[in-house]
């Protein structure tokens, strides 16, 4: 801003007075001249300053939304309240809608607590002086029979337990049979258990209770979720030229220091590096999975999470474990499995090792050719974790004419695509966007599920499948509810411009658990995320394969990536999903007719 003189010359009438008082004029003028030149420099100073921090994002722009600055204390005030940091999920602005959504799925979620903070260890469910019993065990149960079983807890010195919020699980199962199904627990709160499982095949069947976290152990898992939510962390590499520097990055990041702010434009996803010291935000070239947080645990704490002990022990019977089944006739078998009741619960069961959903007809796909059939001109996207990508492995390496093409990928990071040119099938995996706890993903890679979803067209050859929970087991739940708030909107659009697209979730599943892995994966954290994921997508049009029970009902010890049998079973009910049998059959006659046809 420059200040100009102005030229009175050309209204002679008042030019002689001016002249008169231009000795008294000029010094004030010049003042004038002066403040001006220096609120237009200092204007200047602060755009330059502003453009830095948009170019870098540091702490005062990257962070603003994440901070309380309660009221903005005024800087007057002897004693400055501290700033309390918040994750970005506090800051949504929730609808109406969203709002009791939220609070229902809270609901549903909301787990017994101890009646004190800290119970001292030898108070604290022992499953060894625990134990169960079924009611009327010589009772001539029949196939489509309910069995119950009562379970009593006790703590270490052997006194019953008085409160609940145990952790269980448990399953029916014949082990010559090859066959398996889950059951319902019911907490009374007060140390006992009612357990209830569908007989669903005839002979001897036998049932397993474990404990997976005793109440006191599932009260810590609770704080860490909200108060260490950075436990696992997560770092970026960001490089220019032969300069490279590695940050820390989180949804949530502590502290005042800059910050480069990764928040998706289209989704509102947040997510956040600690700034480089020499190189700007936009040199970030890769995300990878930094490690886990030591010492979380005091000393009395440790002694709830000990293998063998209290994490996924049996508890034992007080009396028989097993009971007979007697058969029933086929027209009885066939009413029973051809409930279409979506809360049908089982959902599904093990038989000769095959799973039998009882809510639809499952085709077995032994032959590759059979799934070469059923996928032939379809376009297969998989979208998720490194559970989905096991569906990817499989059918790729078990279809002969499905080629994998080299997209110079990270290993087991994708994203991967695998071509039937011969059969016009397209099959694509990619990873779901941070927090993934991935080795190194190439930070252009990142991609969010919802954005995906948006980018395609969709249609009657296209299917899609989603599973999104594992690598969101250590935020607060609001963290989850948001993503799959925005892939759920996504499916919506898509199937509103192509309601003939099919699209399937896969359910979280259980796993291996020890004392480490607990902190950070249990299956307590698994299951809450899994019962939010039900509920946010039934309703919507889409279908599922469960895969929780199809891992809980096995006889196999779980796995968090399950054996190839049971990754079989659940592309059996993915492919029985997009070729329903009546569909397959039909597709069968269509192809045995052109055979036919180029024969005569």
């Amino acid at each position: 801003m420059t200040l100009v003189p102005v030229d009175y010359g050309h209204h002679g009438s008042i030019l002689p007075e001016r002249e008169r008082d231009e000795g008294i004029m000029w010094p004030s003028f010049c003042k004038i001249h002066t403040l001006c030149l220096g609120l237009a420099v200092l204007a200047l100073l602060v755009l330059v300053h502003n453009f830095y921090q948009l170019e870098n994002l540091d702490h005062d722009t990257g962070l603003k939304w994440l901070i309380e600055d309660d009221d903005q204390q005024s800087s007057s005030q002897a004693t400055k309240i501290p700033r309390k940091l918040y994750c970005g999920y506090e800051h949504q602005v929730l609808s109406k809608r969203e709002q009791r959504e939220e609070d229902s799925l809270f609901a549903a979620i909301q787990w017994p607590k101890p009646p004190k903070n800290k119970i001292p260890f030898v108070r604290s469910t022992d499953p060894s002086h625990s134990s169960f019993v079924i009611l009327n065990p010589h009772m001539h149960f029949r196939v489509g029979d309910q069995l119950e079983v009562l379970v009593y807890m006790k703590d270490y010195e052997g006194k019953p337990k008085q409160y609940g919020g145990d952790y269980l699980q448990t399953r029916i199962h014949s082990a010559h049979l090859k066959a398996g199904a889950t059951g319902r627990v019911v907490d009374y709160q007060n140390g006992s258990y009612r357990v209830f499982f569908t007989l669903l095949w005839p002979g001897e069947v036998t049932v397993s209770v474990s404990l997976v976290h005793p109440s006191e152990g599932i009260q810590v898992l609770q704080r860490l979720r909200e108060e260490k939510p950075d436990r696992v962390y997560f770092k970026s590499l960001f490089k220019s030229g032969r300069v490279s520097e590695t940050t820390v990055c989180n949804v949530c990041l502590p502290g005042d220091m800059p910050v480069c702010n990764f928040t998706d434009l289209y989704t509102s996803e947040p997510w956040f590096c600690y700034k480089p010291r020499k190189l700007s935000c936009a040199t970030r070239t890769s995300h990878y999975k930094g490690g886990y947080q030591k010492g979380l645990l005091t000393s009395e704490e440790s002694l709830l999470f000990q293998s063998d002990v209290n994490i996924k022990v049996p508890i034992f019977s007080g009396g028989p474990d097993t009971v007979i089944v007697r058969s029933l006739g086929h027209a009885e078998m066939d009413n029973l499995e051809r409930s279409q009741s979506p809360d049908l619960f089982p959902s599904g069961y093990y038989y000769q090792d095959e799973w039998r959903p009882r809510t639809q007809w499952i085709q077995h796909f032994n032959k590759s050719s059979d799934i070469t059939e059923c996928l032939q001109g379809k376009v297969i996207h998989l979208f998720g974790d490194s559970t989905i990508r096991q569906w990817f492995e499989y059918l790729t390496l078990f279809v002969p004419d499905l080629v994998e093409l080299n997209l110079g990928s990270p290993k087991n990071v994708g994203p991967f695509m695998s071509v039937d040119i011969k059969h016009n099938i397209l099959l694509n995996f990619r990873c779901h966007g941070p927090p993934i706890r991935f080795t190194t993903v190439f930070s252009s890679e990142l991609h969010y599920i919802a954005n995906e979803l948006n980018r395609i067209v969709g249609g009657r050859n296209t299917v899609i499948a989603i599973t999104i929970w594992s690598h969101f087991s250590t935020f607060p739940v609001e963290v989850y509810i948001r993503r799959l708030r925005n892939i759920r909107r996504s499916v919506v659009r898509l199937l509103d411009r192509s309601p003939k697209t099919l699209v399937i979730i896969r359910t979280a599943n259980v796993q291996e658990l020890g004392p480490e892995v607990s902190l950070f994966n249990s299956d307590w954290y698994s299951y809450q995320l899994d019962t939010i994921m039900r509920k946010m997508f039934s309703g919507i049009g889409v279908y599922f394969v469960d895969a929780w029970e199809m891992s809980l009902a096995h006889y196999l010890p779980h796995k968090l990536h399950p054996e190839d049998i049971i990754v079989k079973n659940q592309l059996d009910a993915f492919l029985s999903l997009v070729c329903p049998p009546e569909t397959y059959y039909s597709l069968l006659r269509g192809i045995h007719n052109q055979m036919w046809s180029l024969l005569l």
